[in-house]
């Protein structure tokens, strides 16, 4: 099998210059050869260029090879992936001339493992603790600029004093020089007080939930030694996305 990744649609001031070649007639060239044809988007970049919808004019006559994939789908909660999939059939209907509407795959497909889930779920709960206790200290009225520039400078006292009170590693703080960079820019008062359900989930979910899927790894890993068998991978459930041979033909269309 043989895939072919095109160089990046171009937008805005750069669809004015010149690539040096007919990239359109490049692409009937190869959509005339091909036996699948992914039109990518981001689920956080819908636009759809002027060269882009060149690039689907040029695909006129291969409907049949086109699959529609939006990709990164777990880069929004699902609210925004519902704007999201609105925006990009409307954007698609004034592009593609089809009497249907046109399917659209939502995933996420790469091969990078979801890495640092403790560290990460850790982070999240210091993060916590910092934002509320700035809001706790930011006066209602008067005093505001200066208030938060002295808890910007203070920082680090605050660490130590969360650090304290809620016996936390100082490991599982963020980087103080760029925390403080960023606070600058933040309006505290705008910060949400501290939940404490929340923060109890994220006790439930280190003491509980992540120690299970660990005790499953071992498992797993065990069964794919004695089957013999290499079990996942990029090409890992075709069956169940766009790029499986067959896939959106016949009963599978709809």
């Amino acid at each position: 099998m043989t895939i072919i990744d095109t160089p990046g649609i171009l937008s805005g001031e750069k669809q004015r210059v010149d690539r040096g070649y007919d990239f359109t007639g490049v692409l009937e060239w190869f959509a005339e050869r091909v036996d699948r044809i992914i039109l990518l988007f981001d689920a956080h970049k819908l636009d759809i260029s002027d060269e882009f919808r060149r690039s689907i004019e040029a695909l006129r006559g291969h409907d049949d090879k086109i699959r529609i994939v939006l990709n990164k789908a777990d880069m929004v909660d699902h609210q925004q992936l519902m704007r999201v999939y609105g925006a990009l059939m409307w954007s698609l209907g004034k592009v593609l001339i089809t009497p249907e509407v046109a399917r659209v795959y939502i995933g996420s497909f790469w091969d990078q493992p979801l890495r640092f889930d403790m560290n990460r779920a850790r982070l999240a709960k210091v993060h916590a603790y910092i934002i509320s206790s700035l809001r706790k200290e930011m006066p209602s009225m008067f005093g505001k600029d200066s208030k938060k520039k002295e808890l910007i400078k203070g920082l680090n006292a605050l660490y130590a004093e969360i650090q304290r009170e809620q016996q936390i590693s100082p490991g599982d703080f963020p980087d103080l020089r760029e925390m403080q960079e960023k606070l600058a820019a933040h309006d505290f008062t705008k910060f949400h007080a501290l939940k404490p359900r929340l923060l109890e989930t994220v006790d439930r979910m280190l003491a509980e939930d992540i120690a299970q899927l660990m005790s499953m790894i071992p498992h797993e890993q065990t069964e794919q030694k004695e089957d013999g068998v290499v079990i996942g991978g990029a090409f890992d459930g075709l069956e169940q996305s766009p790029f499986g041979y067959g896939r959106g033909e016949g009963v599978d269309a709809g």
